[in-house]
């Protein structure tokens, strides 16, 4: 009983945080804001992980983690239904899935925090030459390399948690036979994000490279948007830019 109590307040505190953020983004210029650091973001891991976006193994994993982990989407209906449903994933989902759901809620109120203090420096940044320079100089005023990390850490926590799962037949199963009672409940929107990831994660087989991937690939981003010659760094983000620019 402990740890399904937890589980519901860990989803409800971490939708907390995501609602109070969006109390303080009424202003024009700041959702404007808000909205061009997502697209600038959306951008770069298109370019990042064009190859994996092809790719017949690694595509639909890729999508899953691009629009529902790092995409550019608000997801006001997702977390009405989160918050307002959290004991009820404790009743209707097995243990395993009510993990994924808190994994889920961290990422979200993590990627809005960062989103909100990256826009909050955007606004002062204005007149920068290009979007690459007004990125990283936001970035670098941010000063939160250790949230970065942890926003990492629980991307990747969540995809091996779902390669973990997605190799439990009776646990696929039970998923399927949720999609009535979820939809009744209220519970559309968690249903289609573990059955999309559910899917994509059993599709791909071994995760293995797909998350050493993402982990070494984004470590790197990381590492070089605090550490790199600006010049250097606002030029090499540029260029990943132009690349899904040519590629969308």
């Amino acid at each position: 009983m402990r740890e399904k109590i937890q589980t519901a307040s860990l989803i409800r505190a971490h939708l907390s945080e995501v609602a109070h953020l969006h109390t303080q983004i009424s202003d024009p210029e700041m959702m404007a804001a808000r909205s061009a650091v997502k697209q600038l973001q959306s951008r770069r891991f298109r370019a990042t992980y064009a190859d994996f976006l092809r790719s017949s193994t690694h595509g639909a994993a890729t999508h899953f983690f691009l629009e529902e982990l790092y995409g550019k989407t608000d997801f006001v209906e997702r977390d009405a239904q989160f918050g307002q449903i959290a004991g009820a994933i404790e009743r209707l989902f097995p243990a395993a899935v009510g993990e994924l759901a808190v994994d889920l809620a961290e990422i979200h109120a993590l990627s809005e925090h960062l989103d909100h203090t990256m826009a909050e420096q955007w606004l002062v940044f204005d007149n920068q030459a290009s979007a690459a320079e007004r990125y990283l100089k936001s970035w670098r005023a941010t000063d939160q390399r250790e949230q970065r990390d942890r926003q990492l850490g629980a991307v990747l926590h969540m995809g091996r948690k779902l390669q973990r799962l997605t190799r439990i037949k009776s646990l696929l199963v039970a998923l399927k036979m949720m999609r009535k009672p979820a939809n009744l409940a209220g519970l559309a929107s968690l249903q289609q994000f573990l059955e999309r990831g559910f899917a994509a994660f059993a599709a791909m087989g071994d995760a293995k490279s797909f998350l050493n991937a993402i982990e070494c690939r984004e470590s790197t981003w990381i590492a070089d948007m605090f550490d790199m010659d600006p010049t250097s760094c606002a030029q090499q983000l540029d260029e990943e830019l132009s690349k899904a620019q040519n590629n969308p």
